[in-house]
């Protein structure tokens, strides 16, 4: 009968290898692991210049496994919760009102957030647009839509609102390689050419209220997923009931499954990615006449690429459906 064997960590070499990175070939223990995968989201950090001494920084704290991540290994890079040589730390919660889903994942973001000594900020679907995603989607049958682009339309503006109310200078965001690969793939299959240059990492549109950044832009979802396992963060019992609509999921398995084969391909789609939006960004930049102009919203005056905002004009499609606007427009809360 064979003996199994056990591989050293390829970097400290005193204990057994945890996990194999197999882009790469390095078999690491737990503790160089987390180590490693740190150091990757500062080199990410640095490289693009996302954050700055002394910023207030609002990490987007969801209460899944990837943004209590970043939020743990920022506390890390910080030295604390707050720092008079580095910044401070605020997390800010978006509760969109699902049913069965959320109350959890923002029990679980208060209790980190309570451990870690962090300001924990939270605003609602509800109290910003006066009605949950649950009660917005109460219609999906009739619509043409997909759930996650309705959410994701306000859960931008809601980040942006929570980012303005905790009057940080940044906002920090979960988006990991997996992530960031796939929305150029979906961009690339939607023919949206002009938002290829906005995935790049060293530009933001200064018209926003703050700027944005993606700090696990360079970690695999696998990986972040490993950090939160070894790092006792907690995990949810429940996925969103709406994750598996739209062509996302499609994509996500099919990146999945060339990775299976070839490892090292989301790395390789990242570089190239990256590659791509830089050129598109710079070109951008170069012509004023091709740059994304930015203008104030009709209706509510935020920043906006066209007329009327997304949100918006998603706002009203919400409403028209739910029937419950007065006779001046006005809207009323869903019974």
């Amino acid at each position: 009968m064979g003996s199994i064997l056990l591989v050293d960590c390829s970097r400290c070499g005193k204990k057994p290898s945890y996990y194999t990175r197999r882009y790469s070939g390095e078999s690491l223990c737990a503790a160089c692991f987390q180590e490693t995968t740190v150091e990757k989201v500062a080199r990410t950090i640095s490289k693009y210049g996302m954050l700055h001494r002394g910023e207030r920084v609002g990490v987007a704290v969801s209460g899944g496994k990837d943004s209590l991540s970043l939020l743990k290994i920022l506390h890390e890079l910080n030295g604390g919760a707050r720092s008079e040589a580095k910044g401070e730390l605020v997390a800010l919660t978006v509760d969109e009102g699902v049913s069965g889903y959320r109350d959890e994942a923002i029990e679980h973001a208060r209790a980190v957030c309570d451990e870690l000594g962090v300001e924990h900020v939270v605003v609602s679907y509800s109290g910003l647009f006066g009605f949950s995603l649950d009660q917005a989607l109460d219609w999906k049958d009739d619509r043409e839509l997909t759930s996650c682009s309705m959410c994701g339309v306000f859960r931008r503006r809601a980040i942006d609102e929570a980012a303005v109310k905790a009057k940080v200078d940044v906002v920090a965001t979960a988006h990991n390689l997996d992530d960031y690969v796939q929305t150029f793939m979906m961009n690339l299959l939607h023919g949206d050419v002009e938002r290829l240059a906005w995935l790049d990492p060293s530009t933001y549109d200064e018209n926003f209220p703050v700027r944005r950044v993606k700090p696990l832009t360079e970690v695999y979802e696998e990986e972040v997923a490993l950090y939160a396992y070894i790092s006792k963060i907690p995990f949810q019992s429940a996925s969103c009931p709406y994750m598996h609509e739209g062509l996302r999921s499609e994509v996500r398995d099919y990146l999945n499954e060339l990775e299976a084969k070839h490892p090292g391909m989301k790395n390789v789609l990242l570089r190239s990615s990256l590659e791509v939006s830089s050129r598109l960004s710079k070109a951008g930049r170069d012509d004023d006449a091709s740059a994304k102009a930015t203008v104030p919203c009709a209706r509510c005056g935020k920043p906006s690429s066209k007329g009327v905002c997304g949100v918006c004009r998603m706002t009203e499609i919400v409403w028209q459906h739910a029937k419950v606007l007065d006779r001046n427009g006005n809207i009323h809360t869903i019974q």
